[in-house]
């Protein structure tokens, strides 16, 4: 009886395992669905699609891109968080969806580990401070004094955004009570920086370097400890005098919780063969992006790390979403 048992055991793992070895082959065999958990026009939407393209040009199958926004990218990565764990439903996860939300959002809906297999970084970034063209404003310290003088407001691209977590960071450490507006994602906040209705936006370079380059934005700097290559003309937030300041962001590529480990490595194969493709990678840094290739658990460990250290930016910059 009990060699029955265990014979039938045995052919069910083997049945499972074949089941995986066969998804890994003949994966995708339908279209895959990739959620990017914010509206388009932002840094993670650029990024996004370009993987898309990629990776459906590689993969010889369809990979399309989804927008589906809210409450800081909690909407759609909730959405991921309880998708079938097949390999057909994607998310490009970033800093705001698995560093900053787990921190702010009471009912968050999600873990950001648990809930989510690993699949690969893609890039980090760092964000830009920017003010518009018509504003008589040149460096961060006039900003800051302009602040200190008068009511002054900033956009971001929501509560609780890598964007509103910058800005709120920058008005902690500079001791200047900037007025927070909120929208509803990074397009019409830009929209309304380049026309004057707010004072400065903080966001990734890539979204504010177009601009900037043609002179509707004045980039008055950036937030990591050095120099960016797309800017290296413009100083750090340390560099301008607002000392200990730091936050960089990230993107990943990520799957809902008991995806096979096969199909999670192939798309992880794939996304690093892209990441290396210097055509590819010239496009990123040119937007102010660095590569950053990674196995499944290395993205894991860095994501948990993450958590952490933006708790502390969190704890920092007193940003809540009630």
């Amino acid at each position: 009886m009990r060699r029955t048992v265990l014979k039938a055991l045995g052919a069910t793992c083997l049945a499972v395992w074949a089941a995986h070895g066969v998804a890994a082959d003949d994966y995708p065999a339908r279209p895959v669905r990739i959620v990017i958990p914010f509206t388009p026009g932002g840094g993670s939407d650029s990024l996004g699609r370009l993987v898309a393209q990629k990776l459906s040009e590689s993969l010889k199958q369809q990979f399309i891109v989804e927008n589906k926004p809210g409450a800081g990218g909690s909407i759609g990565t909730r959405e991921v968080a309880s998708a079938a764990p097949d390999g057909y439903t994607l998310l490009i996860g970033t800093s705001s969806t698995h560093g900053i939300n787990p921190w702010i959002y009471p009912k968050l809906g999600y873990d950001a580990l648990k809930d989510f297999a690993q699949v690969s970084m893609l890039a980090t970034t760092e964000y830009s401070l920017s003010v518009p063209a018509s504003l008589p404003v040149k460096s961060v310290a006039e900003l800051i004094k302009l602040g200190q003088s008068t009511p002054t407001n900033y956009a971001s691209s929501g509560n609780g955004t890598t964007s509103h977590l910058a800005a709120a960071l920058f008005t902690s450490y500079s001791k200047t009570p900037f007025v927070h507006v909120p929208y509803k994602s990074s397009a019409p906040g830009l929209t309304d920086l380049l026309g004057g209705q707010v004072a400065f936006m903080f966001d990734n370079v890539s979204v504010h370097l177009p601009h900037a380059q043609t002179g509707k934005l004045r980039i008055l700097a950036t937030s990591g400890t050095q120099r960016t290559r797309v800017t290296p003309d413009v100083p750090t937030l340390v560099e301008s005098g607002v000392a200990g300041y730091e936050m960089v962001g990230w993107f990943c590529v990520l799957a809902p919780a008991g995806t096979p480990p096969a199909v999670v490595s192939k798309l992880n194969r794939e996304i690093g063969r892209i990441l290396a493709n210097p055509e590819v990678a010239d496009k990123l840094k040119a937007g102010g992006n660095e590569p950053f290739a990674a196995s499944p658990e290395e993205t894991r460990t860095y994501i948990a790390s993450q958590l952490q250290q933006y708790r502390k930016v969190v704890e920092a910059a007193g940003a809540k979403v009630e």
